[in-house]
C-alpha cells in the first residue's frame, strides 16, 4: 500500500525562553511542532544568514553529505504518539551501478533544519497530517 504525502510548507517560528514552536502548513492547515529554545535559535540564524564563528552540527552534518556525496532529498513526518512527532531523512548517494537511498530516524526539529539548510520538501504522511490539531494565530 502506498503511503499518500502532503508536501509541507514551512510558516514561521515563534519562541519564548522555555520551548520553540515550528509552524507547519498544507491544505489552509496549520500545525504546530514544539522543541527546545535552541533549535528556534538554530533555525532563525540559517533562515537569516547569521554567520557563524564556528560550525555548528548542522554544518558538520551537512559537510559530511558532502564529502560522501550524499545528497539530502526529503523529509518525512511519518508518526504522531500523543504530542511527539517522528520524522525521516532520506538521503541518496550515487554509487558507480545504482543509487542507494538511506533512510534514517531523526527529530522532526533537526530534520527540518536541514530540509531549510538544503532547500528540500519537507512532507508529512496523509495519517499524520490528520491527526494534527490545527491552530490559529
Amino acid at each position: 500500500m502506498l503511503t499518500e504525502l502532503i508536501q509541507l510548507s514551512f510558516d514561521k517560528i515563534m519562541q519564548n525562553i522555555t520551548y520553540t514552536v515550528i509552524v507547519l502548513s498544507a491544505e489552509g492547515k496549520r500545525f504546530a511542532i514544539y522543541t527546545e529554545p535552541s533549535i528556534g535559535r538554530i533555525l532563525q540564524m540559517y533562515l537569516t544568514d547569521t554567520e557563524r564563528q564556528r560550525p555548528l552540527t548542522y554544518d558538520l552534518i551537512d559537510s559530511i553529505f558532502i564529502g560522501l556525496d550524499i545528497k539530502l532529498k526529503q523529509v518525512v513526518i511519518n508518526d504522531v504518539q500523543d504530542t511527539i512527532y517522528f520524522c525521516k531523512l532520506f538521503l541518496e548517494q550515487d554509487r558507480i551501478d545504482f543509487t542507494h537511498i538511506l533512510e534514517i530516524d531523526a527529530r522532526p526539529s533537526d530534520c527540518i533544519t536541514l530540509a531549510l539548510m538544503n532547500d528540500v520538501p519537507v512532507f508529512c504522511t496523509r495519517e499524520v497530517f490528520d491527526k494534527t490539531i490545527s491552530i490559529e494565530d
